[in-house]
């Protein structure tokens, strides 16, 4: 059976038992700041089980893409050395919210793999949860006695908590599980030893492929166990795994979901799969990270130093680096493996299809990056073993500075020196790395205390703020956080006008007024679709009621940015054509930034028609038509323009400025008419990302502030040039005189140069057969290499030994004949080096010319004293 026949099923099957089927989310997570990516099949209904969301469905099932690489669920370093760790993997599951609980579950899981995969029941086995003591909680006897209906009770058994029961996180829904693991080992070596003992033992041919999570509790902030409301079925089962079960494979990377990408990396490097073991992994690394990354590009994320972006470019750099390594690959060639990858999925996941070009784009120069990496890593670790050369330790500190600061690997640096006999101080590089981490963790913590309801009904939040500014408002629920060492409040509001941020809009501020005291709201988030009002101090009395007041000023500011934002993208598309789609934004009461696809540098005839285009739909005043509820087939067919990697809803909101200009889903807020913006302009335009642009502007009176600011700069320069008429003309006039002046200048310091080499040359003393030139000169660094240059015109087989102190600043300089070089091994910037530290400096240049400069201008007597001794 084939990959996409086995999604086909499997959707089929739960639709028969009255299952909703739903679209994968994307895999990259936005407005839910506890996630970088969608790493397990119920992320996209986290605030359903929250109580959060209501159900679309009381029955669900889908195959959501996911990715895991980085916090609990940690897989990268395992990824191609084992058989069955992914970073990109789709999870099959079907969930139930309060409707059908264990016995359904448990009889539908062996149904489907038994009867409509005819996988062996022989070969099955199932766990449950077997109790603990510290939490009071008795083994989970009720899914035993389900399993027994279908099972013999030896293939049954009992699990730990680690294994047997499932939590969101710290806090926050949970319960018992129920694994179904098979064995997949021959005949002869199931006889020798029972698979039941070889269940979550780590066993690669002993694995699990489905879990069956039974929500049934709540975990407090103390650590303490409630029960649910309502209970809920989340199930998870490994599509990869089930592809490698029914094809017969020992691997998942011998399924067909892979082996088209590795035959095809087999093909481009020369090296045949299955005959060499270091560069078997370096494939099934590279097209396991060739999904992981295309995906995540295609949902939006693009490679980059922070955040989730730089989890997808250090994904991208294994891949690069194991190509590089081991199948020798010295250019890009990643990007090469994207028409298989879609060939095989393209048809599952359209979107991978309609971004091929930005995706191929982004991946080949990201890679031409890395490669360019690589080689100035070399470079620096060749340096290094040259200047320590009795050493056999690579230092641990500078190990990391090449990992850390340089992107280097660490596995790349043990390689190269063990080539050299060399070892790495790996004890060294990983207290760095602890060290770093541990930074970087107490820079994320945040401890959340228990929510505190004031109104126990299950009661969403009321958003009023389209069309409301200030309203009467309760509080639901409160806790205390306490996050990067200072605390704040976290308030839910029955009704509030408070946007809390979420599709590039910042959240609103304001206050909450009750009779007695005015509470400030200094920001507005989303967490788990909960709008969670920020604010310095807990209300004195919670259960007052308040009026919730935006701020209003700002909000308008922000709202303008906004609309801006919309009438620049249809203008984009006006005049860069329709492939110009938005790939980023972020919209606040100063500003707007744009981030859009595109493969070249707009120009700014370009630039100005976009500006001239706005502005013109500015003058115009077109009102804010929105229209909410709007199927989302519907709002398709009206021509809005939906985006990449957002998760849409069943129903949306379309926002809409002139019949024929701009249509766009959007849940943000808005201007109510496009006069109000006032002014807009571009302040900038640059590149972000392979094809990919960002635009800064401004709007309304920031425009004037831009403007005036220019024009008092302007009258400035009119002052310095004494000239008001045709000020450009004027400054021309000063850039050429001053290219003349500089010209002779130039001549002057080489007529200077040629002078001082003649006077130091006519000193100079012999040493092996050359003239060797030692002298005290107190000029600058650019000087005296001119000083050197022309000592080399005057005799080329000079050496030379030259310091000196230029306005505090001292300088050395060496230079060789070529002769010495390839002679007797000579280095112009090793000599050097030898005595900058004696001026708190370094050196460095060619093997014949070489210059240092540094801080301790006492120094420079005792570094010429130390070059001179060279050449005794």
């Amino acid at each position: 059976m084939k990959a996409n026949e086995i999604r086909k099923s499997f959707l089929d099957f739960f639709q028969s038992k009255q299952h909703l089927v739903v679209p994968s989310a994307p895999i990259v997570v936005k407005n839910d700041p506890t996630l970088m990516f969608t790493n397990a099949g119920m992320n996209q209904f986290k605030d359903v089980f929250l109580g959060n969301n209501p159900r679309k469905a009381p029955r669900v099932t889908d195959i959501q893409k996911c990715l895991r690489v980085s916090g609990k669920h940690n897989d990268l370093e395992e990824v191609g050395r084992d058989t069955y760790h992914h970073t990109m993997f789709e999870m099959m599951g079907n969930w139930s919210f309060g409707d059908y609980f264990k016995e359904e579950a448990i009889a539908w899981g062996w149904e489907f793999l038994t009867e409509v995969m005819k996988i062996d029941k022989d070969k099955l086995y199932v766990t449950v949860f077997g109790g603990d003591e510290k939490d009071g909680m008795a083994p989970d006897n009720e899914a035993y006695n389900f399993w027994l209906k279908h099972v013999d009770e030896s293939r049954i058994i009992f699990g730990n908590k680690k294994d047997n029961f499932w939590e969101m996180g710290e806090t926050g829904p949970c319960g018992p599980c129920s694994e179904i693991h098979i064995d997949i080992r021959d005949d002869e070596a199931r006889k020798k030893i029972n698979g039941r003992d070889l269940v979550n033992k780590d066993d690669p041919e002993v694995i699990e492929i489905w879990n069956l999570v039974f929500m049934q509790y709540n975990r407090l902030a103390n650590g303490s166990l409630v029960n649910l409301p309502a209970c809920h079925v989340d199930t998870g089962m490994g599509f990869e795994r089930l592809v490698r079960v029914m094809q017969g494979k020992k691997s998942n990377y011998d399924t067909d979901v892979f082996t088209p990408i590795i035959n095809e990396i087999s093909r481009l490097s020369g090296v045949e799969y299955g005959k060499e073991e270091k560069c078997d992994i370096a494939m099934r690394v590279i097209a396991d990270h060739l999904r992981a990354v295309s995906f995540a590009i295609t949902d939006g994320q693009l490679p980059s130093n922070n955040g989730a972006g730089y989890v997808i470019r250090r994904i991208l750099r294994r891949a690069v680096r194991y190509g590089y390594t081991f199948l020798k690959f010295n250019e890009p060639f990643v990007y090469n493996l994207l028409p298989v990858l879609i060939a095989e999925m393209g048809e599952q996941y359209t979107e991978l299809k309609a971004q091929q070009t930005l995706v191929s784009k982004v991946i080949y120069e990201e890679e031409a990056s890395f490669l360019r990496t690589l080689s100035s890593g070399i470079k620096r670790f060749e340096n290094y073993v040259e200047q320590n050369k009795d050493s056999k330790v690579i230092d641990g500190a500078f190990t990391f500075e090449l990992f850390d600061t340089f992107g280097f690997p660490v596995d790349l640096t043990n390689l190269m020196a063990e080539e050299k006999g060399l070892e790495v101080d790996m004890e060294g590089f990983n207290k760095h790395l602890a060290e770093q981490k541990n930074r970087s963790r107490k820079a994320a913590e945040k401890m959340s205390g228990d929510w505190v309801e004031l109104i126990h009904e299950d009661k969403a939040t009321c958003f009023v703020g389209y069309n409301e500014l200030e309203c009467e408002s309760k509080i639901l629920k409160f806790r205390e956080v306490v996050a990067k060492g200072k605390k704040h409040f976290e308030i839910v509001l029955d009704k509030t006008p408070f946007y809390a941020e979420m599709g590039g809009q910042v959240g609103d501020k304001g206050v909450l007024v009750s009779e007695n005291e005015t509470i400030n709201v200094i920001n507005t988030v989303k967490e788990n679709d909960l709008s969670i009002h920020i604010t310095d101090v807990l209300p004195q009395e919670p259960e007052s009621v308040f009026t919730a007041k935006v701020d209003v000023e700002r909000r308008l500011k922000i709202e303008s940015n906004h609309t801006a934002t919309h009438l620049m993208h249809a203008a984009l598309r006006q005049v860069l054509g329709t492939h110009v789609e938005q790939k980023g934004s972020l919209v606040d009461d100063e500003r707007l930034r744009f981030d859009f696809s595109h493969f070249a540098k707009m120009s700014d005839e370009e630039i100005r028609k976009v500006e001239t285009i706005v502005n013109q739909k500015i003058r115009e005043d077109l009102q804010n038509e929105t229209a909410v509820d709007i199927p989302i087939d519907e709002a398709r067919k009206m021509g809005a323009m939906a985006l990449f990697g957002e998760k849409y809803g069943d129903k949306v909101r379309v926002v809409t400025f002139g019949p024929d200009y701009s249509c766009e889903l959007c849940g943000g807020t808005h201007i109510a008419s496009t006069g109000r913006i006032g002014a807009f302009k571009i302040l900038s335009e640059s590149a972000i990302a392979a094809g990919v642009r960002r635009i800064e502007a401004i709007t309304g009176a920031a425009v004037i502030d831009y403007l005036d600011n220019q024009i008092d700069t302007l009258n400035k320069i009119k002052v310095m040039v004494k000239s008001s008429a045709d000020v450009v003309k004027a400054v021309e006039t000063l850039t050429t005189q001053n290219a003349m002046l500089q010209k002779k200048i130039e001549a002057m310091m080489m007529a200077q140069a040629v002078s001082d080499a003649k006077n130091v040359y006519g000193n100079a003393t012999e040493w092996e057969g050359h003239k060797f030139v030692f002298a005290r000169l107190n000029v600058d660094m650019n000087q005296m290499r001119n000083v050197a240059m022309a000592l080399k015109d005057i005799d080329s087989e000079v050496v030379a030994v030259m310091g000196g102190v230029f306005e505090e600043k001292p300088t050395l300089c060496v230079m060789l004949p070529q002769s010495l070089v390839d002679e007797k091994k000579m280095d112009a910037g090793a000599i050097i080096r030898s005595a900058a530290k004696e001026i708190q400096g370094g050196g460095g240049g060619q093997k014949t010319l070489a210059t240092a400069g540094g801080r301790n201008a006492a120094g420079i007597d005792k570094a010429m004293e130390i070059l001179k001794e060279t050449f005794k």
